[in-house]
């Protein structure tokens, strides 16, 4: 006996529906966040199997894959299914197209789309908790560098408003010589007084090279002219600065602490050796491109399902006499990220990926299209090294590209 049951999740509760094969509401209710709703989902489930409970299979669909909840479900044996929430909108509109929409109404949506679309859909993986675990700092160690990018955006647009001559002394305003000078002359008048000794100081404890030719650069840039705002207002975007500042060192130290952590998890992962075996990925790109495919061995059937799961291979828009390959817009967007940096990476580490860059180009793709298509290749290699248990071969790799190789 098969149930199918939809969970529309709030942060406090759930909207569920339990529907039979033949798609007839069962039971629904709203449930609490929590043991307590959980037990009760179960009691619902119980009701709803009757006298088949001991062999009853519960299908669930519900739009997200994280979080205590549906952990406890895939732990009480039900299988999972995480539905993208464009999936869901579309399959309303396929029930109805009147526009009405609630929470209730969700959970039969969920339900009736488990039970007669479980096949398309993607189940959710069972990861082991030590890749959990490496997720967990991995996102948190990315969102935190992503974080210290806007703010130094932020900090560059205030700069250039009122004090454009430290846009011109500082290449890297993230860096932490850069911090500690604005930090101790957030104005163009205080900068202008910084000594060589002072910037010397502030550029020898971040172990920077040519110290005295950088020094001198700098200190005649905060000292160059520029057009300025009133005193008044240079008052107020020097305590916004500080702010930034006071901001953006906290982020570095909290970085540089999560990378240990995600390098000390990433470590400890019985792939890690694989992974690291491959071209352009070090621990902190490995770890990244472990968490956001996970470690489940039955979640990707073959390496095309890595590839679609990955987003860098590409989608077909066809439509009479008219074709077209074009590059997948919704994906995740973290482990698209990895995997482009990791096939820039492997450029300059793999003859064999160099090759097959270096012949996509030829047949007229620009830069960002043919870096796509090699982190695609690059998917597949990772796949069937997971697969079979084996180290990144050089030649092997790329045995069905040579003729690229010796090009």
């Amino acid at each position: 006996m098969r149930l199918f049951v939809g969970d529309d999740w709030a942060e406090d509760h759930h909207d569920v529906e339990v529907m039979d094969a033949f798609g007839r509401r069962l039971a629904k209710a709203r449930l609490a966040e929590g043991a307590a709703g959980m037990a009760r989902l179960h009691a619902l489930v119980g009701q709803a199997a009757g006298d088949d409970a001991g062999e009853v299979e519960v299908l669930v669909g519900i739009e997200t894959d994280r979080g205590p909840w549906v952990r406890a479900l895939v732990a009480a044996g039900y299988v999972v299914y995480a539905v993208n929430p464009l999936q869901a909108a579309r399959f309303r509109d396929r029930l109805g197209v009147s526009g009405a929409k609630s929470d209730a109404g969700d959970a039969h949506v969920l339900a009736d789309m488990v039970r007669t679309h479980a096949h398309e859909l993607r189940s959710v993986a069972g990861d082991s908790p030590q890749a959990e675990a490496v997720k967990v700092v991995a996102r948190t160690h990315k969102t935190l560098i992503w974080e210290r990018t806007r703010h130094t955006q932020r900090l560059w647009h205030a700069l250039r408003d009122y004090f454009p001559a430290a846009l011109a002394a500082f290449d890297d305003l993230d860096a932490s010589d850069a911090l500690a000078l604005l930090a101790k002359a957030p104005t163009p008048q205080a900068a202008a007084r910084l000594t060589f000794t002072q910037i010397s100081a502030a550029l020898k404890k971040a172990r920077r090279k040519n110290v005295a030719d950088k020094a001198a650069a700098i200190q005649a840039a905060l000292r160059d002219d520029h057009l300025g705002q009133p005193e008044l207002v240079t008052a107020a975007y020097a305590a916004s600065v500080q702010a930034l500042i006071a901001v953006l060192a906290v982020l570095n130290e909290q970085i540089k602490t999560l990378q240990g952590q995600v390098e000390a998890h990433f470590g400890e992962h019985p792939a890690a050796e694989i992974i690291l075996s491959q071209p352009g990925l070090g621990p902190i790109l490995g770890a990244r491109v472990l968490a956001e495919f996970g470690d489940d061995p039955g979640r990707y059937v073959s390496a095309k399902a890595r590839k679609n799961y990955a987003g860098a291979s590409p989608i077909t828009r066809a439509s009479g006499k008219k074709k077209a390959a074009l590059a997948r817009f919704i994906h995740n967007d973290r482990l698209i990220d990895a995997l482009l940096t990791q096939a820039y990476s492997a450029l300059t580490r793999s003859p064999g990926a160099r090759a097959y860059y270096e012949k996509q180009r030829a047949r007229g793709s620009g830069h960002n299209a043919a870096l796509r298509q090699l982190a695609n290749r690059l998917v597949g290699v990772l796949h069937g090294c997971l697969k079979t248990g084996t180290l990144y071969n050089e030649t092997t790799a790329w045995s069905n590209h040579a003729e690229n190789v010796a090009a």
